[in-house]
């Protein structure tokens, strides 16, 4: 109950900070929509937003006694999202290759898991 309550005071966060930042694109002008560094805040905290959704949703199923666990292919595909608000809001300039390579392994393992989740779902 307490988890449900904090997913829900971090979805309205970035609802708020969402709105604020196009507001102040768009109608304010103060940001300039086709600036690299604005186009990847902003999708960066859209993404934000969905995991949050997403994680909010997954954990309802749980409290409603909807299902008695979290199914394994719901967890890899919110990181699989969460590894892509990364790659989006990465700044390349600021970015070691190590971090890049683990970020690609951690990427290549999750992309596995979920492809192995899926053939074991298909087979009879």
């Amino acid at each position: 109950m307490i988890l449900t309550f904090i997913i829900i005071v971090i979805v309205i966060v970035a609802i708020s900070r969402l709105a604020y930042s196009v507001y102040s694109m768009l109608v304010i002008g103060m940001k300039d929509p086709l600036d690299h560094k604005v186009f990847q805040t902003i999708f960066g905290e859209i993404i934000t937003l969905l995991i949050a959704l997403e994680f909010s949703r997954t954990l309802q199923y749980v409290v409603t006694r909807q299902q008695s666990i979290i199914q394994t292919t719901v967890v890899v595909l919110i990181a699989i999202l969460a590894l892509a608000r990364k790659f989006i809001i990465l700044d390349l300039d600021k970015v070691s290759a190590g971090e890049l390579l683990g970020l690609a392994a951690a990427t290549l393992a999750l992309g596995l898991t979920y492809l192995i989740l899926k053939i074991r779902k298909n087979t009879p």
